[in-house]
C-alpha cells in the first residue's frame, strides 16, 4: 500500500463579495455604537452596562436577521471561481463526497482529498466496473460484476474481500460492516463481512423461497438489514420489505428474520436507513416508513400519482423527483422522517444527477446546475465554466466545492 501527498498547483484568490461587503459595514455600523464622538458635540451620557448590552444583542440579531433574509430570497445566477486547485487527470475519475472531502476513484485506484485539493492517501488496485456506497464515517468500494471489495474511512482503505460470487449491489453501515447481494446464474447470496473480511452472516435465497433480493441496506451500527425482494404469486408481482437482526433481539428468530411485510402489485427496487429508528422503502407507486430500532415496524404509506424520475436521501429528508405528465417538467418533493411532505416544488429542464446536502437539493447535468433550499426557495439556476463532477456546500455564504475536468474548483454563488 503507497501513500503519498500532493500540494496544490495554483490558487486564484477571491474579491469581496457585494454580500460579505454589506455584512462587513453592518458589522462595522454595530461595532462603532460606542466610538468616538462627532467633533462639536458634548459627549453623551453612558448608558448602564447592562442596557447597552441588551442593545447591542438586539441590533446584532436584527442585523443576523437582514443578511439572511438578503443571502436566501433570492435566486443567483452565476458562479465566481474563488479558488482553483489542479488535478491531473481529473476527467478520467469520478468523485464522491465523504468525510468532509472527496473520494477519487477508477478503475486504476482510489485516493482520499481535502477540500483544499491535497491527496491525502492513495490505495491502487485494478477493477473492471467500480461502484461506491458513501456514508458519514466509512464508505465502500466494490466491483459490480466481480469480486473485489475494499473497505474505506477517512485515513485509508480499512480491508479488502474477496467474494464467492459476482457482485450486484453493497451497503455498509458506520462501523465498515458490509452487506452485499451476490449472484450467480439462479443463485443468490445475501452476505455480511466485517472489515477483516470474516463472513458474519450468509444468507441463500432462491426464486421459489423468498424471492429474487433487489435492494440490501445496513443500519448504522450494522446490526440491522434491510432486504427488497420481489416475487410472482399466482401470476402477480409481489414485493417484500425483510428486516433481519443480528443482535440479540433477532438470536430467537428464524434467520435473525424479525419482521416481513408484503405488497401487491409495486415494486419494492430501492430501500435506506434515515437514521437508526427510521427506514425507507421505495416503490414504483408509494413510499413506505418504517420505525424502530431493534424490530421496525411499518409507520406509514405515502401513495404516489405520479412516475418517479429520481430518489435520494440524507438523515433528514426523503427527497423524489416525479414527472408532471401533461403540463410537462418535474415535481421536487421533500419528506421528513415523520412522513410529512415538507416541499414541493416544479421545476423546468433535465438533470441527471441529484442529491440532498443538508437542507439543500442539487441537481446538476453538464454545467447546467439548479439548487433548491429546504424552504422551496430556488436559490441558484445557472451554469458553471464546466462539467460538473461532483459539487457541495462548504462553509461560507454560497460557497461550494465543484469537480471538473480542471481539478477542485471553489466557487461563490453570485448575481
Amino acid at each position: 500500500m503507497k501513500y503519498r501527498r500532493r500540494k496544490e498547483l495554483h490558487v486564484v484568490r477571491e474579491q469581496e463579495d457585494p454580500t460579505d461587503k454589506i455584512v462587513r459595514e453592518i458589522l462595522d455600523e454595530l461595532n462603532s455604537e460606542n466610538g468616538a464622538q462627532e467633533p462639536g458635540r458634548e459627549p453623551r451620557r453612558k448608558k448602564p452596562a447592562k442596557r447597552r448590552a441588551a442593545l447591542g444583542v438586539i441590533l446584532l440579531a436584527a442585523a443576523a436577521v437582514g443578511v439572511y433574509l438578503l443571502v436566501s430570497l433570492q435566486t443567483y445566477s452565476r458562479v465566481r471561481v474563488t479558488e482553483v486547485y489542479e488535478n491531473k487527470g481529473a476527467a478520467n475519475n469520478s468523485y464522491e463526497e465523504f468525510a468532509e472531502g472527496l473520494l477519487k476513484y477508477s478503475r486504476d485506484g482510489i485516493s482520499y482529498l481535502s477540500q483544499k485539493g491535497e491527496e491525502k492517501w492513495n490505495y491502487p488496485y485494478q477493477i473492471k466496473s467500480p461502484i461506491i456506497e458513501a456514508g458519514k464515517e466509512s464508505a465502500v468500494l466494490a466491483d459490480k460484476g466481480g469480486n473485489s471489495i475494499m473497505i474505506i474511512q477517512k485515513d485509508g482503505v480499512k480491508g479488502e474481500i474477496q467474494t464467492s460470487m459476482p457482485i450486484e449491489k453493497i451497503a455498509v453501515s458506520e462501523q465498515g460492516i458490509v452487506g452485499t447481494i451476490l449472484k450467480s446464474g439462479l443463485t443468490m447470496e445475501i452476505v455480511c463481512y466485517d472489515m477483516a473480511g470474516n463472513i458474519l452472516v450468509r444468507h441463500k435465497t432462491s426464486p421459489a423461497g423468498m424471492g429474487h433480493p433487489l435492494d440490501v441496506a445496513l443500519s448504522e451500527d450494522g446490526q440491522v438489514m434491510q432486504v427488497l425482494y420481489v416475487y410472482t404469486q399466482d401470476g402477480e408481482l409481489v414485493s417484500r420489505v425483510s428486516y433481519y437482526n443480528f443482535g440479540e433481539r433477532g438470536e430467537k428468530e428464524t434467520d435473525n428474520q424479525v419482521n416481513l411485510k408484503e405488497y401487491k402489485e409495486t415494486l419494492m427496487a430501492s430501500g435506506f436507513f434515515l437514521n437508526p429508528s427510521t427506514s425507507v422503502a421505495v416503490g414504483d407507486d408509494r413510499i413506505v416508513m418504517y420505525r424502530g430500532e431493534e424490530v421496525p415496524e411499518e409507520m406509514c404509506q405515502i401513495k404516489l400519482d405520479k412516475e418517479i424520475r429520481s430518489v435520494f436521501h440524507n438523515e433528514r429528508y426523503v427527497g423524489l423527483i416525479l414527472r408532471n405528465e401533461g403540463k410537462g417538467g418535474y415535481e421536487l418533493r421533500l419528506y421528513n422522517t415523520g412522513g410529512k411532505m415538507v416541499m414541493s416544488q416544479d421545476f423546468k429542464g433535465e438533470y441527471s444527477n441529484v442529491k440532498l446536502c443538508g437542507g439543500q437539493v442539487i441537481l446538476y447535468d453538464g454545467k447546467k446546475c439548479c439548487i433548491f433550499m429546504r424552504n422551496g426557495i430556488q436559490k441558484f439556476a445557472g451554469e458553471t465554466d464546466n462539467n460538473i463532477m461532483e459539487i457541495f456546500p462548504i462553509a461560507g455564504v454560497n460557497k461550494y466545492i465543484v469537480m471538473s475536468a480542471n481539478g477542485m474548483e471553489k466557487i461563490r454563488l453570485v448575481k
